[in-house]
């Protein structure tokens, strides 16, 4: 008999690990609610293109049997890259190569497939695979309370809820995680300025002539800018540096005022070509400050029997381009383990499910750590170059 058969699961978190678990556990017929704290699916602009790996993002979406839906929304050629340099020189350009895009519909299940997805129709696929109301919005989740075997879960608008079980899908800054650990990330240094334009062709139309659809990569001075085109006509970018733990709160900048955003980027850039600086003026309020935290490498925690973490929740970390992935691995790992029948109880699902997410979170966090070091480096252009050329 199923673990869960009988039990009610509460998700606090609508990203994509949280939606993953909602649809995979559904699949089983468990009772499953997920709890969001976005008033509706479309209060918050959905961030930069994602790619999803075979191994783990693309596993889960086939697991999920929603393949097809995929397939219709993925975006062939978003993944073409340019590497320009700090003055507005390409110097390595894969739509003026003999580059094909390595995914088509045969290849979905090559080890090699890495196809590139819009974040806001990924959540929507997810959405539309769920039951009718499943998704609760506008509860950002406040405290839970033991209850029995259980938990109360009491949410910031004054609403309370009952659950079996409480997985934590809320993210890097997580409500639910000290439920199940004190052990907290720490500061990396790192600080992203994220920013998108809407409208980008006639917006900026020189930056978005260059992305041609795909994506831009500059590196120079200890610090980088990604820029990615996004299948609404936006284009999401990532300014990234190191600042001092705090500076968030005392930079002196207006982020809602274009001018000053301006001003600053311009200051943080002196010798680059002034081609990106028309993003930083006209971006889309609100710019996102996002400063990067990461989890010690040697984590654990004694598993609980009826709460548990994925995700950035579970193992934060910089950017590497496994986030989405690693969540959507988790979601489905936990789904195998709550409903496989092979444990004696929920307490050793749990945790044999965490043995795993967290040997494999830690293990790429080590990675996240060295990449955003390496990016950053004084030869970052060079490696990067070497990397997109396959040269060891």
């Amino acid at each position: 008999m199923m673990l869960i058969a009988a039990k009610k699961v509460a998700i606090i978190g609508g990203g994509p690990g949280g939606l993953t678990l909602a649809r995979l556990l559904q699949l089983k017929g468990a009772d499953v609610t997920v709890y969001e704290r976005d008033a509706n699916a479309e209060a918050r602009v959905q961030g930069a293109t994602l790619d999803l790996h075979f191994e783990s993002g693309l596993k889960a979406i086939k697991a999920m049997g929603l393949r097809d839906a995929f397939l219709n929304n993925y975006r062939p050629g978003a993944e073409k890259g340019r590497v320009i340099d700090k003055y507005g020189k390409i110097v390595y350009d894969e739509h003026s190569t003999d580059f094909e895009p390595m995914m088509n519909v045969l290849d979905l299940d090559s080890e090699y497939a890495r196809p590139e997805i819009d974040r806001g129709p990924l959540r929507d696929i997810l959405l539309n695979s769920l039951l009718p109301g499943t998704v609760v919005w506008d509860s950002q989740f406040k405290n839970m309370i033991p209850l029995g075997h259980g938990w109360k879960i009491e949410f910031r608008n004054g609403h309370t809820v009952t659950a079996d079980i409480v997985i934590g899908a809320d993210g890097g800054n997580s409500k639910v995680r000290p439920f199940v650990t004190d052990i907290q990330p720490s500061y990396t240094g790192i600080m992203i300025v994220q920013g998108n334009v809407g409208h980008a062709a006639t917006t900026v139309p020189q930056a978005s002539e260059l992305l041609k659809g795909g994506k831009v990569y500059v590196h120079a001075d200890g610090k980088y800018l990604h820029i990615s085109s996004k299948g609404d006509g936006s284009i999401d970018f990532y300014f990234v540096e190191e600042k001092p733990e705090g500076w968030w709160n005392n930079s002196g900048v207006d982020f809602s005022d274009g001018r000053q955003v301006l001003a600053w980027f311009l200051s943080e850039t002196r010798g680059w070509n002034d081609v990106w600086a028309p993003m930083f003026e006209k971006a889309d309020s609100p710019y996102l400050l996002r400063p990067q935290y990461c989890i010690p490498f040697d984590q654990s925690w004694e598993a609980h029997a009826n709460v548990t973490l994925l995700g950035d929740a579970a193992h934060i970390m910089p950017p590497s381009g496994e986030g989405v992935n690693l969540a959507m691995l988790d979601a489905l790992e936990l789904s195998e383990r709550l409903t496989s029948g092979d444990f004696i109880d929920i307490k050793s699902a749990i945790a044999a499910y965490e043995a795993a997410m967290q040997e494999r979170g830690t293990a790429e966090a080590r990675s996240s750590i060295e990449m955003s070091q390496w990016m950053r480096a004084e030869d970052a252009q060079e490696r990067l170059l070497q990397l997109f050329n396959h040269v060891e």
